[in-house]
């Protein structure tokens, strides 16, 4: 079966740091993909190299048939990849409804001055995402009021409502209350089942990654040192010294 995500041979160095190792990398359609590993392991740093944020010295990014190497963000979102950040990214003199619908309008380039945004986007479908995500009842509240874990929702319902193939999620517990992680993410993926996205989560949690993983990658110094079923890869003991503190 095709890869929905692939890398080949990607490379990346600032100065004499390594932090993308000659990377050969396969995501497949379903999978829900946890990496894991010790800050400044490479991990935002090859995201930030699959979604254009940064160019690869050498080797290419694909993204089902397209070659999308240091192609710019923009563009690949529109071919289906989404992603939200470890600090939400999110327009905060707007309300929650506002948000997603901004995201909404700007798949199409529909956002203008000169036109009321009811007008260029379907309210449905924006309405059907904060329900999705449980924030249809803090629809009309800023999105600086909310809480942190409702504002990861509403981050991920600002890539959902553009109805990605996979989304890319940079720590999507870091800064939630330990008490409200599991419902975080069993919202979360439940709402990626519903529309059928590819997940891949980065996390350091490992109850988390234990739990809503189906495969786990571990990096350590901008390499996968280990990729494979939860089970596996939480018990190899080099992932358990280096990586987990065991």
């Amino acid at each position: 079966m095709k890869p929905l995500l692939e890398t080949r041979d990607l490379y990346l160095a600032f100065g004499g740091l390594v932090v993308a190792d000659h990377i050969d990398f396969q995501l497949h359609r379903g999978e829900r993909l946890a990496v894991i590993g010790q800050n400044g392991a490479g991990k935002t740093t090859f995201i930030n190299i699959c979604t254009g944020y940064l160019k690869p010295q050498s080797g290419d990014v694909w993204f089902g048939d397209r070659r999308i190497t240091a192609m710019p963000p923009r563009r690949i979102v529109r071919l289906g990849m989404g992603r939200s950040f470890q600090l939400p990214q999110l327009f905060t003199e707007h309300t929650v409804r506002e948000c997603v619908q901004i995201a909404a309008a700007s798949q199409d380039r529909r956002l203008s001055f000169l036109r009321a945004m009811d007008s260029v986007v379907d309210r449905s479908e924006v309405e059907s995402t904060l329900e999705l995500v449980g924030l249809r009842e803090d629809a009309r509240r800023m999105s600086s009021d909310l809480p942190e874990g409702k504002r990861k929702l509403l981050d991920i319902a600002m890539a959902l409502v553009l109805h990605p193939q996979l989304l890319i999620m940079d720590e999507p517990t870091s800064g939630v209350a330990s008490e409200d992680k599991h419902d975080l993410m069993r919202i979360i993926m439940s709402a990626l089942d519903q529309r059928h996205v590819t997940s891949w989560f980065v996390e350091h949690d490992v109850d988390i990654v234990a739990r809503y993983a189906t495969r786990v990658a571990a990096w350590i110094s901008g390499a996968i040192v280990a990729d494979g079923m939860p089970d596996g890869v939480l018990q190899d003991p080099r992932i358990r010294s280096e990586i987990l503190g065991a």
